[in-house]
């Protein structure tokens, strides 16, 4: 189902990226049928439950961000299109050459790097940064990758650098649930309760490098106690 609901938005996506310049360089519109097939595909999944809460109403994504998350599953990114939001994402390179969803991605104006190559990564951050001053928030996960146990993975400085340099805020977000809804390597479909929840703004205006650990430490540790508090309510509804 979601491969079929891939290809119906290609088009559209398509559409909106060629005959939306100038006055939407970036695809917003587009991307926002891209990231339509997130709720689309958990609402017609009866083994999944997906919800997003938090101050979501008073956040403005244009105003820019760079928004974060931990990341647990391939569906950290069906859960967290269930925020009423366009943002581009930072993807790795492999993604990009997967048969229809690539298409969608690069249709959409998301941006890929290629991991280990300097080069790649130093090029994907002049794209995000391209974004952001477009007004155009960004999307990255800091770990890197999925964590392949239950703890987080210590998070990389390249977020925290591209919003003190571009002088945007950091938007945290902490997901919880979704590890087990679509296993690494294992596209079966398999039960799960998920929730994404948007946390405070982080503001980065005034600092500079010296300031970058302290802001990497204080982000994932606020992200971490919510994903905490999250797996608690979702351990408790579960022996209920």
């Amino acid at each position: 189902m979601i491969g079929v609901a891939l290809v119906v938005v290609f088009p559209l996506i398509l559409l909106h990226r060629y005959l939306g310049r100038p006055w939407d360089r970036w695809n917003y519109y587009g991307g926002r049928w891209f990231r339509r097939v997130g709720p689309w595909s958990a609402l017609v999944t009866p083994r999944w439950r997906f919800e997003a809460r938090g101050p979501i109403a008073s956040i403005n994504i244009r105003n820019p961000y760079v928004v974060v998350s931990n990341h647990e599953s391939f569906a950290d990114m069906l859960l967290i299109t269930h925020l009423p939001w366009e943002m581009k994402w930072l993807s790795k390179i492999e993604i990009f050459r997967i048969p229809v969803l690539g298409w969608d991605n690069w249709a959409a104006g998301d941006i890929g790097f290629k991991r280990g190559r300097g080069s790649s990564a130093r090029d994907a951050m002049i794209a995000c940064r391209e974004r952001l001053d477009g007004k155009m928030s960004v999307m990255i996960f800091p770990e890197g990758t999925r964590s392949p146990t239950a703890e987080m993975l210590p998070f990389k400085d390249g977020a925290f650098r591209l919003a003190i340099e571009a002088g945007v805020p950091i938007l945290p977000l902490a997901l919880y649930g979704t590890r087990d809804a679509i296993a690494k390597h294992d596209w079966r479909i398999n039960p799960a309760h998920a929730i994404v929840e948007v946390l405070a703004p982080e503001p980065t205006a005034g600092l500079t490098m010296d300031d970058l650990p302290a802001l990497r430490d204080r982000v994932r540790e606020k992200i971490r106690v919510a994903r905490d508090q999250l797996r608690d309510e979702l351990a408790r509804e579960g022996t209920d």
